[in-house]
């Protein structure tokens, strides 16, 4: 049971430890969702003066930075109440939120690369669409799991 292991049960006991845990994954979140929603902004057709090129090379490996910050710190808080959490509602729907962003991204830059300048400006708006869509619909039903258990 993932509730029994050793980083489940120091994090249960050391309040501190958590609440510094906690404060990381807002800040992955933070650097995943503002990374993601300037970027998308971009390729959306906002500030089209700003190069694609060099607003890309900042804001994907922030993102994606953010993203591997967000899930190891997301593991651990749910490793304190697996197995309640697991019947969340909310946190379901929010992983489906975080695979499909995962994959869209992982697409589009492996079709594309990191820049997405061979991209069609159709394809790049798609993109942005539904990646903001994954990450918007995650950040939301991550903040209703608090309202949804004691």
């Amino acid at each position: 049971m993932l509730e029994a292991t050793a980083p489940a049960q120091y994090l249960r006991s050391a309040r501190w430890v958590y609440a510094g845990v906690s404060g990381a994954h807002v800040l992955g979140i933070a650097l995943l969702v503002g990374s993601a929603a300037s970027l998308n902004l971009r390729l959306l057709g906002f500030w089209p003066a700003t190069p694609l090129r060099a607003l890309a090379r900042v804001l994907v490996p922030v993102a994606a930075a953010g993203l591997a910050l967000a899930v190891v710190t997301g593991a651990l808080l749910f490793s304190v109440r697996a197995t309640e959490y697991a019947q969340v509602a909310f946190l379901q729907v929010k992983v489906v939120f975080v695979a499909l962003g995962i994959l869209s991204a992982v697409l589009i830059h492996r079709t594309y690369g990191l820049t997405l300048e061979g991209a069609s400006q159709e394809r790049r708006s798609w993109h942005a669409v539904i990646s903001v869509a994954c990450w918007l619909g995650a950040l939301a039903c991550g903040r209703l799991i608090a309202f949804a258990v004691d």
